[in-house]
């Protein structure tokens, strides 16, 4: 089985990036691109309604137009209860104090990252997923 992978971010170059960043990794990986929170929950819900599951990991930014990311995972959480929810990692442009707090506070935050995302620090977020999730890199 591969790892699940979900990048939410309405910074197209940020997206490409961390795509580009994954496929580069050691693991066997499905990555799904959503340019909004909107598209991120409209794809959540076609994959619990084809497949029964959400994605594993999710890079989300916090910071978008329409449906920012804290607002998307109040909607994950109350849309798919009784499901295993994704781990979310934050990926943020901006150094922002309150949001780091807020998430630390967030049950489903596992970390919070600073644009851009470094290949290295990937690459042992991803290793860890795989470990955890059960798949071997």
């Amino acid at each position: 089985m591969k790892l699940t992978v979900c990048i939410i971010d309405d910074d197209l170059v940020s997206q490409f990036a961390t795509r580009y960043c994954i496929q580069q990794s050691q693991g066997d990986f499905d990555i799904i691109t959503c340019a909004s929170g909107e598209e991120g929950l409209s794809v959540f819900l076609d994959l619990v309604e084809n497949n029964g599951s959400l994605p594993d990991v999710v890079f989300l930014d916090l910071v978008m137009e329409g449906m920012n990311g804290w607002t998307f995972l109040e909607n994950i959480q109350n849309l798919f209860k009784g499901h295993v929810l994704p781990r979310v990692y934050i990926l943020s442009a901006f150094s922002n104090t309150l949001d780091r707090t807020i998430a630390k506070g967030n049950q489903l935050i596992s970390g919070y990252i600073d644009k851009p995302l470094s290949r290295s620090f990937l690459d042992k977020i991803l290793q860890q997923e795989q470990k955890r999730a059960g798949f071997s890199s």
